[in-house]
């Protein structure tokens, strides 16, 4: 339960600082039988689907490293139907990670934007 909270924290600060950086958000929590995306957004032309990870120690890795190639797999399909139930023309798209490190009362220490994180023509 406390992991969800964190989660659900991690992710509201990821919006903020998204939306400062001049992104607009469009989704959040996007889900569907593959799986969900966290935040969808657009920054200037590009489309950015966005996972966020956050952690309050380093006990079990890295926030980044919980994004693996099975979760980019699972990313890639989730925002395959998001682009197929849009249709039209495809605008440029990218995967970018959020990472928040918290200290155990749930206060932000770290926060990191890693754009492109991962590609979805490596697959």
């Amino acid at each position: 339960m406390r992991h969800l909270l964190l989660g659900k924290l991690g992710e509201r600060e990821a919006v903020h600082y998204l939306q400062q950086e001049g992104f607009e958000i469009l989704r959040r929590n996007y889900r569907t039988p593959f799986g969900e995306i966290d935040i969808i957004a657009r920054e200037a032309d590009t489309l950015v689907f966005v996972e966020v990870k956050t952690r309050s120690t380093a006990a079990f890795g890295m926030p980044q490293e919980a994004v693996d190639r099975r979760k980019q797999r699972q990313l890639i399909r989730t925002a395959q139907a998001f682009l197929n139930e849009k249709g039209g023309v495809l605008p440029p798209c990218r995967f970018d990670v959020v990472t928040v490190r918290t200290d155990r009362k749930g206060r932000r220490k770290e926060f990191a934007l890693i754009r492109g994180a991962f590609d979805a023509t490596e697959f």
